[in-house]
Order: C-alpha cells, then sequence, then structure tokens
C-alpha cells in the first residue's frame, strides 16, 4: 500500500500508516479513496450476501425440499466457517502480503458463490457456504487493514463515509432476494455475485499496490490455532444455545479453550498466534473493550427491541420494519458526519458522547416495558440509539489502530475483530438470560412487561460501562502515541 505523510502534526512514528495530501489541507490523496473504494466491495459483498441469504432460508427449505432445521446450517455453516479462520489472517498477511491475500480471498468468495448457484441438494449448499466462509472470514479484517494502512489519521473520516453502502445492504438484501425470487430462480441469490466479484478483482488488481516487501514470515502456532478457532466457534454456537445441555456445555468447553489459548500465547510472545503484547497499551486495550461492550450492546439491542415489540407489545412481525426503520436512519445520518465530528471535538469526546446518547436513548424503553408501547417516545429513542451507536466504534477503532506501528496492523486488525465477534453473543446472552429469569418460560403479552424492562436496564447498563472507557481515550488521534 502507498504510505503518505500525515497531517495535523500527527507523524508515522506515532503509529499512523497513512493519511491526507501532503498539503495539509482537508482533501484526501485520490488514492486514499481507490484503495477504499476496492475495501469496500469486500465488506459490502460480505454483507450483502449474508442479507440475501438470511432472508431466503424459508424459500430455500421449499425449493431444496429439506427442512428449515437443516436449511439454517446455510447460515449456521458460513458464521462458523467464518470464525475459524479469522485467527489465521494476522499470520496469513505477515506470510503473503495484504494483496495477494485479498486477490485471493476474493477470488474464493467468488468462485464459492459460483458453486452455491450450482449446488444439488441441501448438503451440497451447506458445504459450499462453508466453502464461502472460510474466504468471507478473511475479508472483514483485510477491510480494516487496508483503509487503516490507507486513511492514517484520517480513518475515522473515511471509515465514516465507507459504513454508509455497508449500512445499506441490510435495506438492499431483502428487496433484492425478494425480486431473484419473485422473477428468478433460488439459485441467483449466489450468482449475483459473480458480476461484483469480477469487477472488485479487476480493481484490486489496478488499485492496490504490491507489499511483499513488507511481509515478515511466522511459524505457525499450530497449538495456539487448535486452541483458540475451535474455542471461538464454541462459544459462539454455544451462546445461542444456552437452553440446551448439550449448548452449555459447548459454551463451557470453548470458553476453557480461549483461556488456554492466552496461557499459551502468553508465553509464546512473537511466536503466538495473536500477540497478546498488543494489550498492554493503554490506548489499544481501552479501544478493544469498548469494541467488545458496544458491538455487545448493538447485537443484544436487535435481539431485545424486535422480540419486545412482538411479544410484549402484540405488534406483527410485519411492522418490524417500519418501527425499526429510525435506527438505521440515525447511524446512516450520522456516519458521513464522523470526520467532521472527530476534526472539531476529538475522539475522545465523540466516542464518549456517542455512548451517552445510546444510553439516554436506550433507558426510555425500560419506562415502554413498564408503561405501555408509545411510538411518539419509541421512534426518536431509536433514532438517537442508532446515531449514539455508531458514533461510538469508529474513533476507538481509529485510536487503537493510531497507537500501533505499521509492522502490526494485521495482528491488530484480527483481535479486533476477534473481540468484537466475542461481544455480540457474550451480551446477547447475558441479556437473553436476564429476560428469561424475569419473564419466566413461555411468557407474553402484558405480563412480558417486567422481563424486558430489566433486559433494557442492563442494555442500558453495557452503554454507560461504554460510556465510562470512551473516557479514558485520548482526546485527539495526535496524542496517541505509539505502543506496539
Amino acid at each position: 500500500m502507498p504510505t503518505l505523510k500525515a497531517e495535523s502534526g500527527h507523524s508515522e512514528s506515532a503509529g499512523t500508516p497513512g493519511s491526507a495530501n501532503p498539503s495539509g489541507h482537508d482533501r484526501l490523496d485520490p488514492s486514499v479513496w481507490r484503495i477504499c473504494a476496492v475495501a469496500l466491495f469486500g465488506a459490502l459483498l460480505a454483507q450483502l450476501d449474508a442479507t440475501i441469504v438470511n432472508v431466503s432460508l424459508s424459500p430455500l427449505a421449499t425449493s431444496m425440499r429439506s427442512s428449515l432445521s437443516t436449511i439454517q446450517w446455510v447460515t449456521s455453516g458460513y458464521l462458523l466457517a467464518l470464525t475459524l479462520v479469522l485467527p489465521l489472517s494476522g499470520w496469513l498477511v505477515d506470510r503473503v502480503g495484504a494483496k495477494a491475500l485479498y486477490l485471493g480471498c476474493f477470488s474464493a468468495f467468488t468462485l464459492s458463490s459460483a458453486l452455491c448457484g450450482l449446488a444439488w441438494s441441501a448438503p451440497s449448499l451447506i458445504a459450499f457456504r462453508v466453502l464461502q466462509g472460510v474466504s468471507g472470514g478473511l475479508l472483514a479484517p483485510m477491510t480494516q487493514m487496508m483503509v487503516a494502512r490507507a486513511a492514517g489519521s484520517q480513518m475515522t473520516r473515511v471509515a465514516g463515509y465507507m459504513a454508509l453502502p455497508v449500512l445499506l445492504a441490510p435495506v438492499l438484501g431483502p428487496v433484492l432476494a425478494g425480486v431473484i425470487l419473485q422473477y428468478g430462480s433460488w439459485r441467483w441469490l449466489f450468482l449475483v455475485n459473480l458480476p461484483v466479484g469480477v469487477v472488485a478483482l479487476l480493481l484490486a488488481l489496478a488499485f492496490l499496490a504490491s507489499d511483499r516487501h513488507e511481509t515478515t514470515p511466522r511459524t505457525l502456532d499450530w497449538l495456539g490455532l487448535a486452541l483458540l478457532s475451535p474455542g471461538l466457534a464454541m462459544v459462539l454456537y454455544g451462546s445461542e444455545r444456552t437452553g440446551q445441555g448439550a449448548g452449555r456445555a459447548l459454551l463451557v468447553a470453548g470458553l476453557a479453550m480461549i483461556v488456554a489459548f492466552l496461557w499459551t500465547a502468553r508465553r509464546k510472545g512473537d511466536d503466538a498466534l495473536i500477540d497478546l503484547r498488543l494489550f498492554r497499551g493503554n490506548v489499544f486495550s481501552t479501544a478493544a473493550v469498548i469494541q467488545f461492550l458496544s458491538n455487545g450492546a448493538m447485537f443484544a439491542g436487535q435481539m431485545l427491541i424486535p422480540a419486545f415489540l412482538i411479544q410484549a407489545c402484540g405488534r406483527r412481525p410485519a411492522d418490524m420494519g417500519w418501527m425499526l426503520a429510525p435506527l438505521g436512519i440515525g447511524m446512516m445520518i450520522t456516519n458521513p458526519l464522523m470526520g467532521m465530528l472527530t476534526a472539531r471535538f476529538g475522539i475522545r469526546d465523540v466516542s464518549a458522547g456517542g455512548a451517552l446518547l445510546a444510553l439516554a436513548a436506550t433507558t426510555p424503553l425500560a419506562y415502554l416495558a413498564m408503561h405501555g408501547l408509545d411510538l411518539a417516545l419509541l421512534m426518536p429513542a431509536l433514532l438517537f440509539r442508532g446515531a449514539g451507536m455508531i458514533a461510538v466504534g469508529l474513533p476507538s477503532l481509529s485510536a487503537a489502530y493510531a497507537s500501533v506501528s505499521r509492522q502490526k496492523l494485521s495482528m491488530a486488525t484480527t483481535s479486533l475483530n476477534i473481540v468484537q465477534r466475542l461481544g455480540g453473543p457474550v451480551m446477547t446472552t447475558l441479556c437473553a438470560s436476564l429476560l428469561a429469569w424475569k419473564s419466566g418460560p413461555g411468557v407474553a403479552g402484558p405480563t412480558a412487561s417486567q422481563g424486558y424492562a430489566w433486559a433494557f436496564l442492563l442494555l442500558s447498563a453495557l452503554h454507560a460501562l461504554t460510556f465510562l472507557m470512551a473516557s479514558r481515550l485520548p482526546r485527539r488521534l495526535e496524542d496517541v502515541t505509539l505502543s506496539a
């Protein structure tokens, strides 16, 4: 990747891998936008593909003459495969380089999409989706790393614009899936990825500079891989099935394997699959906790809010689209403003302010659970909750990447993606367990309100903890010092 000169006095010695144009003005170098456009294709295609498939499981079960419990492995198998390969991301970048790995992942993702479109049975479709998950699992950290390398101290601004199309994917996915299923074969749910993948590969070949000279081959930590990858998959799988004995056993076993990995990685240092010394830096460790809490609060809210509206308020599932729309609108409004906000107020104030706004917008949900649904209160609460949540993550990510050297960026993106991925199921399980405890099994209607009130208060507490952690970030990106 090209290394651009930093601006605003924040030099590469402070861990900024690249930045805006040399003249120091607000205008970014065109090469940054070209690199980010390539990276965006990876995130957008993976997100759009996941959304299209998730909303099409029932029609797929009918078309494949399979049960819904079997066809749901089209999604579960993809997610588990994605989780299994995630820890390998940093090692692979160091081994073969970012450009070669990105081209390989995108080629494999496009090819496996074609295989999914040619599947002849439910088992074959599940197998090809697992292959797709292997390549898709590396695209998310690769996207973050390429943006961090190219944008440097302007990452918050650039990532704010880049996230906008990805936020649109959950909106466009169901529409595209509906059109395909109404007018064409289910196979086009996957074959639609082919033209996008080909364009993305051509852009990557044209715009991404070779970085083979930056590779630092390391011996693969096989023991760490054998502990961490299955451990993560078992935690994610088991956390969704805590109501079953087997699910709880897998969750406990997965947590034990992650603890064992942490013990071995601490002893291995540079030779470990994940360099735990990154977390010794105050800025990086603070940003990692923020990512864990904020991602967990977001996923827990995605589970709680629709369930509350349907079970406790008696609304129809068909109403969820327009009732939850303010949440996405709040995110989309805030994203393009992130660069301007952080430039004016600094990363700490924006991230902490976002957490505080999310806290203020989530607390009214507990009030609604106790006093009944009021759309005049729900709609603005969801709007401000979306705006607040999106303002938390990007500044803390920028701070984390600014605190590590360019050579450690691949390891940093892998570590942060693992932390993010764990936050969702852990916090969702925590909120769901409290809801079940306070509501009792099979409770619906008004009698469920007390349980949801407690769950929303716990969700508010997560936002409060996020605010406290965000308050520990450096005031501005220029204040971040290199720690790894």
